[in-house]
């Protein structure tokens, strides 16, 4: 009995001794705030939600490759074969789970979505500000996912912050998550906390609008082919009266001079801050500008462009041939938007003797880098060009399908050759042919052309033998076509490129999540 009672003397002073020291280590944290506290006042929201547009800006280079270098608009490009093997594995289909553009995207949309999360977990919408930030939050975590369901088809479903013990997700289900952007969407829009242009003119709003939410709609609404839904939201966007097609020279659309006209949609803003210039740090415009180096003897500057390139992303002759079949060799938007080495030549720009790069013979114009683009010399690594993302051309030839195959024809016809005649074309009644050749010749090298292949089911018939061979150009203009090396069945489209692999980062951390098939 002795020794039973000591032993419980003993576990009685053990517990009431661990009490006392947590009753001692409990003790409230000087200087410190919980998180609902901080993110209490408007500035502390928008500082959140300056987070996202931060992560929008960051993720542009992988964003901007990987939408646009899977095409059949674009090469590659270089100075010569190897010069950028991750393009060159994207351009041609021979890919893996590993590839940094993949996990680089990957990881930024769902940075997007934890950051969108943490908005509407812990701020409370007692203020105009910051109802307007949850909105714009929805809209930014709608936006994410449209791509990551396109793209990868099964992407986990996060609808708040992660506590360590859900890190693993498994796939979502379609339905659920295009029903998820739908809710994001709608309530963002009928919240009356976004904000809206004054009037066509109006270049001084930065931040999401409620038509920019309003299209992500219509286009999450187009990509589930619910026709007469995408309809109706692209009609509440044309009908604001807030957009129009740009009105100046179509070469000038895209310039560091144009940001913010009366067709955008929504651009990822950059600050001109002579000060600070590389704030606006950026290979982008870098890698798709003309290989200057090979240009040295008669520089591109005289042409009023940046005078540091290196010539990825050239357009493919295919591309060309589209706008002729169209147009005629003497189109208006043709000639604004490419130019062919020979139009080069005529404004007096050529290769070097005895130089060469991967290219087909033509150069995107429209897209071109200028040098009132560069803040100032010696500056080359910085842009303080904004990167579009949605142009109203863009909205209105989507609201042309989604009309033409709701049955709508006359608004498909009305809204397709609105694009056209700013093109300088005439009229035409819509078809699916007629608006996916529209969409490829307006919309090239803007970060549609691949996800409309995919989305029609016209990838494979487009895509399948890209990668078997490069081209070469001599500074004569001479093309000669060289084999890549890859071997029967390992280029091109497949079937299992339908839907890109989940980053192997992913798959090996996440045991839940399922593979696409084929990867």
């Amino acid at each position: 009995m002795k020794r039973i009672t000591i032993i419980y003397l003993a576990v009685v002073a053990m517990v009431f001794t661990t009490l006392s020291c947590q009753d001692d280590l409990e003790i409230e944290q000087k200087g410190a705030i919980s998180l609902e506290e901080y993110y209490g006042s408007d500035e502390s929201a928008e500082g959140a939600v300056t987070a996202i547009y931060s992560e929008l800006i960051g993720m542009q280079y992988n964003y901007k490759f990987l939408k646009n270098i899977c095409s059949d608009d674009i090469w590659a490009g270089g100075a010569d074969r190897g010069d950028n093997n991750e393009l060159e594995k994207m351009n041609e289909f021979t890919f893996s789970a590993e590839h940094g553009f993949l996990s680089g995207c990957f990881q930024s949309y769902y940075n997007i979505i934890y950051n969108a999360n943490i908005v509407m977990q812990y701020i409370q919408p007692d203020t105009d500000v910051k109802k307007q930030m949850i909105a714009e939050a929805r809209v930014f975590r709608a936006f994410a996912y449209i791509d990551l369901i396109s793209l990868w088809g099964t992407p986990p479903l996060v609808d708040h912050p992660l506590e360590p013990s859900e890190y693993q997700m498994a796939n979502g289900d379609p339905a659920e998550l295009w029903a998820f952007v739908e809710q994001d969407l709608t309530e963002a829009i009928s919240s009356g906390s976004l904000v809206e242009k004054s009037g066509v003119s109006d270049n001084t709003v930065y931040r999401v609008t409620k038509q920019f939410a309003q299209t992500l709609l219509g286009k999450a609404y187009l990509y589930q082919e619910k026709y007469s839904e995408a309809a109706s939201a692209f009609e509440s966007v044309i009908n604001s009266n807030l957009y129009a097609l740009y009105d100046g020279e179509y070469e000038d659309i895209l310039l560091f001079s144009n940001k913010n006209n009366s067709e955008s949609m929504f651009e990822c803003n950059r600050v001109v801050d002579e000060n600070n210039v590389f704030n606006n740090f950026d290979f982008w415009h870098l890698m798709i500008h003309w290989r200057t180096d090979r240009f040295t003897n008669t520089p591109v500057t005289t042409l009023g462009l940046a005078d540091l390139g290196w010539g990825f992303c050239a357009p493919q002759k295919a591309l060309y041939d589209a706008f002729v079949a169209e147009e005629g060799a003497d189109g208006y938007r043709l000639n604004q938007s490419l130019k062919t080495y020979e139009q080069v030549q005529d404004m007096g720009v050529s290769l070097d003797a005895g130089k060469t790069i991967i290219n087909e013979g033509y150069f995107f114009w429209k897209n071109r880098i200028t040098k009132d683009g560069v803040p100032a010399a010696g500056y080359n690594y910085t842009w303080d060009n904004n990167l579009r993302l949605i142009r109203y051309a863009d909205v209105l030839l989507m609201a042309s399908e989604a009309n033409l195959l709701a049955g709508n024809q006359s608004k498909a016809d009305t809204y397709l050759n609105v694009v056209r005649t700013r093109a300088k074309l005439g009229n035409k009644t819509a078809s699916m042919d007629a608006i996916k050749t529209e969409r490829r010749l307006e919309l090239c090298m803007e970060d549609v052309r691949y996800q409309d292949l995919i989305r029609w089911g016209d990838a494979k018939s487009f895509l399948s033998a890209q990668g078997q061979t490069y081209p070469v150009m001599s500074s004569n203009g001479i093309i000669s076509y060289k084999s890549t090396g890859n071997s029967e069945g390992k280029y091109g489209f497949q079937d299992r490129n339908y839907l890109f692999p989940f980053p192997s980062t992913e798959i090996q951390l996440n045991k839940n999540i399922v593979q696409n098939t084929g990867w």
